[in-house]
């Protein structure tokens, strides 16, 4: 680490230490930079890019998540959340839960009492699915060993949320993707909640085709935070929905594989089983130029 790298990292090092300690006096940008010693528009980009997010926004994080420790306390209302975050009333909290968490700060308190969520258990090539979905789309899928403790999994996600074992269309839809290419992944729904940066890296994995690999810093470059790899690489590791969003196409700098919340073996068998059915794919097209 260059010397400049380093008085960049120390100053953002500050800044979060600062935000996190002031953040029920809702500090702006000016006070923040000050802090840091330094002028708001360099602070503004420098935090950016070390910390993958606008020093508002971790703000907003920091804030929220302090929210949430509050509802969680069974006596306390919304209101009590947003005066004990520093928040002005009860509609900014209640902007914040549905911009960065996708639901009101009653549907968190009530564990998502509003969600009817449909199940299935399935098999993959891969292992024993479970997929689950909301009427708006896929909310998640994971491999799983035993179907208990899949479930269990699934309801520490949503946990007061009302479950079917049902498979419905859009997890029938979901599941033709081990049957089918990914030309047909335009064609599943998905219902993710999430940060912004973890639904831009989200997004972003929909991007490399299958069959292909990138590293985390790569990912990290193209959503326009070079050095925020370690939190491109945390974002990975909060996928919700396994296989549709491919964080397995995603190595260390190294060439090794590197971690994957379903198991390090799993990751290559995928690997390899994709890069086996797009070699087979272009060969057929080859075939296909050759008789004409």
């Amino acid at each position: 680490m260059n010397v400049q790298n380093e008085i960049n990292f120390n100053r953002v090092a500050n800044a979060i230490e600062y935000i996190r300690s002031h953040f029920k006096d809702q500090p702006g940008l000016e006070e923040i930079a000050r802090a840091a010693h330094t002028s708001p528009y360099h602070f503004q980009r420098i935090f950016s890019d070390w910390a993958g997010t606008s020093p508002k926004k971790f703000l907003q994080y920091i804030s929220l998540e302090h929210a949430k420790q509050v509802l969680r306390t069974n006596q306390a209302s919304v209101a009590d959340a947003a005066f004990d975050t520093g928040l002005s009333g009860t509609g900014r909290l209640h902007d914040l839960f549905v911009h960065i968490e996708g639901m009101t700060p009653a549907e968190y308190k009530n564990g998502g009492s509003s969600l009817d969520i449909h199940y299935s258990f399935a098999e993959s090539p891969f292992g024993n699915l479970i997929v689950a979905s909301t009427a708006r789309g896929i909310c998640y899928m994971a491999f799983h060993e035993e179907e208990p403790a899949a479930l269990q999994g699934l309801k520490q996600q949503f946990p007061n949320a009302r479950f079917t074992q049902k498979t419905d269309l859009l997890q029938q839809n979901a599941l033709f993707i081990f049957q089918n290419s990914q030309a047909q992944l335009h064609e599943i729904k998905l219902h993710l909640k999430g940060t912004d940066f973890q639904l831009k890296v989200w997004e972003s994995l929909l991007k490399i085709p299958m069959g292909q690999l990138t590293t985390y810093g790569t990912l990290a470059a193209r959503i326009g935070q070079p050095n925020a790899a370690r939190a491109v690489g945390s974002a990975i590791g909060s996928n919700p929905v396994a296989y549709l969003i491919p964080c397995h196409r995603v190595i260390q700098s190294t060439g090794h594989t590197g971690g994957y919340m379903w198991g390090p073996a799993r990751k290559m068998a995928i690997i390899g089983w994709e890069q086996a059915r797009t070699e087979m794919s272009n060969q057929k097209r080859a075939m296909a130029g050759d008789k004409f």
